[in-house]
């Protein structure tokens, strides 16, 4: 995998690169916009509680995943710049995007077993998934020039966001099948949970295997990665300065 060359501004590497919007997209809308809102929520309904004691002390649900979401984002801008310079100086850029790709798609799967008795487990998975996704977003992004002529970057950038929402809506249309008729799928009611509970970890799962599985298509055609040329002084924080 990722040893075909291609040459840029290539069909086929365009088309790759545009592609990982449809292999990702499926984490903003089922996880972040649909489904696990709707399931965090009803874990503490169905326990009857508004609150969890974690790091010894009580949080409401509300504040407890917007305080996870802030962290994960404050990572997020402290890591991405470091990254971008390491990647920079190394050439290997596609290195780091496999591996927070990976990183957020297993974080889906691991949102399985999220359940107020392994709470920290729960939110350890749903703050990788946020960085898995953010991170290797903007890594598929600062692709674009490396892919792309000026002049074809318009057209092959809305593709990306076409492909995006149409594989979103294609697999959250099939999640919430589940979770509506959730016998249909065999998914039944149990000692282990609610089927529409059980439905929606499913979910999780479906969307960690789809957004690996389909990023094969572009870890194939997109290269390495680039060495900028010129002296490189301080690696680590080089992202810094190019970011000022």
């Amino acid at each position: 995998m990722g040893k075909t060359l291609v040459l840029k501004g290539s069909k086929k590497l365009l088309n790759a690169w545009a592609f990982y919007d449809w292999a990702n997209s499926v984490y903003s809308l089922v996880i972040s916009s649909a489904v696990f809102p709707i399931f965090y929520g009803a874990l503490f309904r169905i326990a009857g509680i508004e609150k969890v004691t974690i790091f010894g002390g009580e949080i409401a649900r509300a504040p407890l995943i917007s305080y996870t979401t802030s962290l994960a984002f404050v990572f997020i801008a402290i890591i991405t710049p470091l990254i971008s310079g390491v990647a920079d100086y190394l050439g290997n850029k596609k290195v780091f995007m496999k591996f927070f790709c990976y990183l957020g798609g297993l974080s889906c799967i691991g949102l399985y077993w999220f359940s107020l008795e392994n709470i920290y487990l729960g939110l350890v998975c749903y703050f990788l998934g946020l960085v898995g996704f953010w991170v290797s977003f903007a890594i598929n992004n600062s692709y674009l020039p490396d892919v792309a002529f000026p002049k074809q970057q318009d057209a092959i950038s809305a593709k990306g966001f076409t492909l995006g929402y149409i594989g979103s809506v294609v697999l959250l249309v099939f999640n919430l099948a589940m979770v509506m008729k959730p016998d249909f799928f065999g998914i039944t009611t149990d000692e282990s949970g609610a089927a529409e509970i059980k439905a929606m970890k499913y979910s999780f799962v479906t969307v960690g295997i789809w957004w690996i599985l389909f990023a094969q298509y572009s870890f194939y055609y997109l290269p390495k990665g680039y060495k900028k040329e010129g002296e490189r002084t301080n690696i680590v924080l080089n992202g810094f300065k190019e970011l000022k």
